[in-house]
Parts: structure tokens; C-alpha cells; sequence
């Protein structure tokens, strides 16, 4: 594919962008498309809601195994990932950090407050998210998750300053990974983000020990396979 082929995709070559990133990296898992829908009336064409309840952090493995579907705030288990994400309020304790202070990951109450301050979170004007693997979106997904180990997330920060040059900046706190560092920062602040999971989504999803997640923008995602495949 050519550069101005791969920086714009269409919904339909998302099976080769998929097929690439896999192949380059040496991905075991599906990268996963995911859609912020605004309105129930711009659900994609043909997804239905999921018939499961679970927290945003399992639903992204779940469409890494090959499932298509959308999760409503009544869908979603984690109220604290379903807030960062744009979906509802953040529950009282979550916005105050009384609930991670209590849980022992804060030596006070403040420091657990100004944590939850400065993650990234979403006005909660969201619908619904839309979650597919890459190689099946039916839809421009405004982030795409990439979970791999260090040496694939390696080489894809080679892939992202290829072009431009510059630094890729990892901002977590080991906490709200999946849903506010690889999904939530990257689609406000229109650039990727790296982090290292989180005691929730270790415990209640896949991710391995030795295994990180990446949040990619979906605009440039032709730009990355493409550096990928130069390097």
C-alpha cells in the first residue's frame, strides 16, 4: 500500500490493517476497533448490544477473541471505567478517591483524590461503546487497543515517530488502565498512549504478566502499519 492508501482507511480495509499489525508485530491477540456513539440512532449497522454484563476492560478482550457488539452504562459493570469513559457520573467515592484510598492504593485520601483528578475521563455524554476486532469493524473506530509485550509495543513507538519523529509519552497510574489510559486519554487528547494494566484489569480480564496495552487514534492508523512495514 501506498502512504496517502494507508493514512485514510475505509471501514472495509480494516481486515488488511488488522492482518498487518499482527504479522509486523507478531501479535497473538486481535487488535480491538472501538466507536464512541453519541446517539443510539449512529449505532453501527448490524452490531447488537451485548447479552453480557462486564466491565469495559473484559469487553475489550472479549472483541479481541473475535466478538462484535456495543455495551450501554446499564451494560457495564465498572461504574468507576464506565465514568472515564464518557458513559455516566462517576460514582461519589470514585470522584473523591475515598474508594481507592480504601482499597489501600493511596496513603490518603487526597493523594487517591488528585490521581482521579488527573486521569483522563470523558464528559458523560456517550451512548454506548461499539467494540469489534479490527479485521471485522464495520465502522471508523476512533481508538484502537493493542495489547502485546514490551519488545511489540517497542516497535510500534518505532512505527508512531517514524514519520514525524518526537517521543511517545506513557501516562498511567496503575489504575483505570484499559479504560481511561488506552481508551478514554487517547481519544481526548488525539494521541497514543501506552500503560501497563491495572490490579482490576489483571484480575478480572486476560492480560498476561509479561503483556501491555497501547491506545492508538484510528485516524493515522494506515500511517503506523505503514512505517511499520518500512522499518
Amino acid at each position: 500500500m501506498s502512504e496517502q492508501d494507508t493514512c485514510g482507511c475505509e471501514s472495509g480495509e480494516y481486515y488488511l490493517i488488522s492482518q498487518k499489525l499482527i504479522e509486523n508485530l507478531g501479535l497473538k491477540r486481535s487488535p480491538v476497533a472501538i466507536k464512541f456513539i453519541l446517539d443510539e440512532k449512529d449505532i453501527p449497522e448490524g452490531i447488537p448490544k451485548s447479552d453480557e454484563n462486564m466491565r469495559h476492560c473484559e469487553f475489550v478482550f472479549k472483541a479481541s477473541s473475535g466478538d462484535i457488539f456495543y455495551a450501554t452504562s446499564n451494560e457495564q459493570q465498572c461504574k468507576g471505567g464506565a465514568a472515564a469513559l464518557g458513559l455516566m457520573e462517576a460514582p461519589e467515592k470514585i470522584k473523591t478517591g475515598e474508594f481507592y484510598y480504601g482499597l489501600g492504593r493511596f496513603s490518603s485520601v487526597g493523594a487517591a483524590r488528585k490521581t482521579m483528578e488527573d486521569i483522563p475521563k470523558i464528559d458523560p455524554i456517550m451512548y454506548a461503546l461499539a467494540y469489534a476486532p479490527l479485521e471485522k469493524a464495520n465502522f471508523d473506530p476512533d481508538v484502537i487497543v493493542v495489547i502485546g509485550n514490551p519488545a511489540q509495543a517497542m516497535k510500534l513507538s518505532q512505527a508512531l515517530v517514524y514519520t514525524m519523529g518526537g517521543r511517545v509519552e506513557a501516562d498511567f497510574a496503575g489504575i483505570q488502565s484499559i479504560c481511561a489510559d488506552s481508551v478514554a486519554g487517547p481519544f481526548l487528547r488525539r494521541r497514543p498512549n501506552i500503560t501497563l494494566g491495572c490490579s482490576g484489569s489483571r484480575q478480572y480480564s486476560d492480560i498476561k504478566e509479561d503483556e501491555v496495552v497501547i491506545g492508538l487514534t484510528g485516524e493515522n492508523i494506515g500511517c503506523v502499519v505503514n512505517a511499520l512495514e518500512k522499518i
